[in-house]
């Protein structure tokens, strides 16, 4: 019984993902003339062609080194794109994309090769949320001088920030409509429509349903393994300040909304 439940709130929520949801605009991505018509409509670039470097590309340097997850990672000649979709509001974005960065670099140079070997990079995050606060549609940086802001570092690197819900204060066209449709609104927009099929067609697919369903419940398995362990430190921890395990019991149910014969089980282990 529970497993069906389960099952039907999975196929609501598969039913109502959008271009929003990262898993969804990867595979939306995977479509090479969208993924260039995107490029070029938000950087006002032609783009020849591009290669997949690989989908939602794990990055990993060195054993002790944080990986990370890429959306979207291709490359076009001696160009790299990184499209990252970001629904979640985080502060350390910016702290990201200067990650992502580095870690791209890493990637596409080979030791001991150099440094005029290292290709443009573009990081380019689309936000379903303003993230900075200043309620512009795009926010570009580059490195520039403290003393002279006309004197351009010129490392070939951009960071990109698109903000869906100022999508009207986009000046281009286009992008404005890309950024309303991201926003969760409809529109007329040829290109908007190109996406919204495609979005139906992904969500079509019973393979990249079962997938969509494997990594939620691998999410899910690592959420449980997490929070497991912090009620147990969090047991560890009151026990050996000598509270009462009646006292225990209420500050779990309190802490982590577990029921009273949950919270007994963690104490009495």
């Amino acid at each position: 019984m529970r497993e069906e439940k389960d099952l039907k709130d999975f196929d609501k929520k598969w039913e109502s993902l959008q271009i929003k949801n990262d898993y969804i605009f990867s595979k939306v991505m995977r479509d090479k003339e969208i993924c260039i018509t995107l490029l070029e409509k938000l950087l006002k670039q032609k783009i020849n062609d591009i290669v997949y470097l690989e989908e939602e590309k794990t990055i990993n340097i060195v054993y002790a080194a944080k990986s990370i997850r890429l959306d979207v990672y291709v490359e076009d000649g001696n160009r790299v794109f990184n499209l990252e979709m970001q629904a979640t509001a985080k502060k350390e974005l910016p702290y990201r994309s200067r990650y992502y960065q580095g870690m791209i670099d890493l990637n596409s140079i080979e030791k001991g090769a150099s440094y005029k070997k290292l290709k443009e990079s573009y990081v380019i995050f689309i936000c379903t949320f303003d993230p900075f606060g200043k309620g512009l549609a795009q926010y570009t940086f580059e490195n520039l001088c403290e003393e002279d802001s006309c004197i351009r570092l010129n490392d070939g690197t951009k960071k990109i920030f698109f903000n869906a819900t100022d999508y009207d204060k986009a000046k281009d066209e286009d992008v404005r409509e890309f950024l309303r449709y991201v926003n969760g609104e409809k529109s007329d927009n040829p290109f908007v429509q190109i996406l919204d099929d495609k979005v139906v067609k992904v969500k079509s697919s019973k393979e990249w349903r079962r997938e969509y369903m494997t990594l939620l419940m691998r999410e899910q398995d690592i959420e449980d393994e997490t929070r497991e362990k912090d009620i147990k430190i969090c047991v560890e921890m009151l026990k050996s300040l000598e509270i009462s395990n009646q006292i225990i019991v209420e500050q779990l149910m309190e802490k982590f909304g577990l029921t009273e014969e949950e919270a007994l089980a963690f104490v009495n282990q």
